[in-house]
């Protein structure tokens, strides 16, 4: 329950500053390019269900919540994610298979960023862990 409030915590407090430091991106254009490159291999390996590529974006402590309407919020582990993925491609005709993805701000070894796709949008918060960028937490509003 503590790693849980600690992210959910993390979380909404990138979230709240946004307004004030989506416009200070103090990272370089390496790390810009680097946190874009982790959070396009993490939806192209849930489009493709890659598993292995899957696994290598996301961080050890990884957490997803799932927000969708009415529905109580669900949380998803990094363990559960990848067991999903591993389960094949997605369902979604390929027509559908689009995203856009925004840094928002990088301030050290911290990132955040925004992955908006036609049925959700992911507000991620990616932590750098031995040089490489890796997706620490996610909070998704699911649209449909």
């Amino acid at each position: 329950m503590t790693r849980l409030a600690a992210v959910a915590a993390l979380s909404l407090a990138l979230l709240l500053n946004l307004p004030t430091t989506a416009q200070a991106n103090n990272g370089t254009s390496a790390d810009t390019t680097a946190v874009q490159s982790t959070v396009k291999n993490y939806i192209e390996a849930y489009y493709t269900g890659d598993a292995r590529r899957m696994k290598k974006t996301l961080h050890p402590h990884y957490l997803k919540y799932m927000i969708h309407g009415d529905i109580p919020m669900r949380e998803k582990t990094g363990l559960e994610m990848v067991k999903e993925v591993a389960k094949g491609p997605s369902s979604q005709p390929q027509t559908e298979k689009v995203e856009q993805v925004t840094v928002l701000d990088i301030a050290g070894d911290i990132a955040s960023a925004k992955l908006v796709t036609p049925h959700w949008v992911d507000y991620m918060t990616l932590s750098r862990l031995d040089g490489e960028w890796k997706i620490l937490s996610v909070v998704q509003r699911i649209d449909d």
